[in-house]
């Protein structure tokens, strides 16, 4: 099987029962557990019985509870190594921008943060969306990512332009901000990004959020304080995104600066 255990949950959640979904998303929030819990103490946190997980491993196509085990065990495992790895000191590392941030953050998957900084770098466009609260956070991310980068669009804080998704093609992203309580407007600008071909990147609180489980790519933000973890999570991207394309980043702010010299933007 070529798909991983989160994909495989996301690509089959929709026809799952109610009770295989609260397996499936307990499983996707604690993996560790997952690996190694029995379906009986898995059924007993899920608050489901071990009979339901048993049988969501035959919904998700597997041959039983060991293979879905095992699934996930290797998918953990690799993940552990990735995060004790990315905690090591590297030149690119962020460890530095998080610590600010940490009691606002989930824990950044490394390898999907690095994906949605090139493909925020190499789009042709970035279509950030955010509706009502989310707006603010989107906002933001807006305004610092055309310091780095040009063709960034931005939603309404009540909703958004067809004519402007309209324009979305296979080399586009789209980023969405999506926490509770849910907007349909998010999951309907995702599900037009996806119909174009486009990337759509999801900033939201639960991997199998509605607009998490059509995303190409899941960051989580913590849900303590919303906006506060929609702010920091941003900041992550924005760093990563100036480190990785140190050389056109720069020479865009170098060219902004220019500007607001000439317009006499700021006073000092």
């Amino acid at each position: 099987m070529n798909q991983s255990f989160q994909e495989l949950i996301k690509h089959k959640f929709p026809d799952l029962s109610r009770g295989q979904k609260k397996v499936a998303e307990f499983l996707i929030n604690f993996m560790e557990k997952g690996s190694l819990y029995t379906a009986g103490q898995i059924g007993k946190e899920a608050g489901v019985s071990e009979t339901t997980v048993i049988r969501l491993a035959y919904a998700l196509g597997l041959n039983g509870f060991s293979d879905l085990q095992e699934l996930m065990r290797k998918e953990w495992l690799a993940s552990a190594e990735s995060k004790e790895a990315a905690s090591k000191p590297a030149a690119d590392s962020t460890a530095e921008e998080k610590k600010p941030f940490s009691e606002w953050l989930s824990p950044v998957d490394e390898k999907e943060l690095s994906q949605a900084v090139d493909a925020l770098i190499k789009s042709d466009q970035v279509y950030i969306a955010g509706f009502r609260e989310s707006h603010t956070a989107a906002y933001w991310l807006y305004y610092k990512m055309n310091q780095l980068r040009n063709h960034v669009l931005l939603s309404f804080p009540t909703g958004f332009l067809l004519e402007t998704l309209c324009n979305l093609t296979s080399a586009s992203t789209v980023v969405v901000f999506s926490l509770p309580r849910y907007t349909k407007e998010a999951l309907e600008v995702a599900q037009q990004a996806k119909k174009q071909g486009a990337k759509v990147i999801a900033i939201t609180d639960r991997r199998l959020s509605p607009v998490g489980q059509i995303a190409d790519i899941t960051l989580l933000a913590g849900t303590t304080e919303h906006i506060l973890s929609l702010l920091a999570l941003s900041q992550i991207v924005i760093s990563s995104m100036q480190k990785r394309d140190e050389k056109t980043a720069g020479k865009r702010q170098e060219h902004l600066e220019k500007l607001y010299t000439e317009q006499g933007i700021f006073l000092e």
